[in-house]
C-alpha cells in the first residue's frame, strides 16, 4: 500500500507533456520590390499574411508549387502553412524577389 502511495506522489511530481501549440498568425510585407522578414518559428498550422503595400502586382508562390498568393497592389491575403520543412518562395512577376520559409512540424 506504502508504494502505491508513494508511485501516486511521483506521478504527480513528473512534468506533463506540453500540449500542442496553438496555430500563430504572422505577416509578411512585400515593400520596395522585396519581401519583408519571415517568422521564425514557424510551425505547419500557421497562418501568414502576405500584404503587398507596393504599387506592383506581386505573388507569393512556392516554388514546390505548393501554394500561390496572389496580391494585387495594396491586397492583404492569408494563407495556412500546411506542412514542415524549407519551402523556397517567390514572386512570379519578379523572379529575382525571393524568400524562404522554415517550417517546423
Amino acid at each position: 500500500m506504502r508504494a502505491r502511495i508513494i508511485l501516486a506522489g511521483i506521478a504527480v511530481l513528473l512534468p506533463m507533456p506540453p500540449a500542442s501549440a496553438a496555430p500563430r498568425t504572422y505577416t509578411v510585407e512585400i515593400a520596395a520590390m522585396k519581401f519583408g522578414p519571415v517568422p521564425a518559428g514557424l510551425h505547419a498550422g500557421d497562418r501568414i499574411f502576405w500584404t503587398n503595400k507596393d504599387i506592383f502586382r506581386h505573388t507569393a508562390t512556392a516554388n514546390d508549387k505548393s501554394f500561390e498568393v496572389d496580391l494585387p497592389p495594396g491586397a492583404k491575403k492569408s494563407m495556412v502553412v500546411t506542412r514542415p520543412g524549407t519551402i523556397s518562395v517567390h514572386c512570379r512577376y519578379h523572379p529575382t524577389m525571393r524568400t524562404v520559409l522554415k517550417v517546423s512540424a
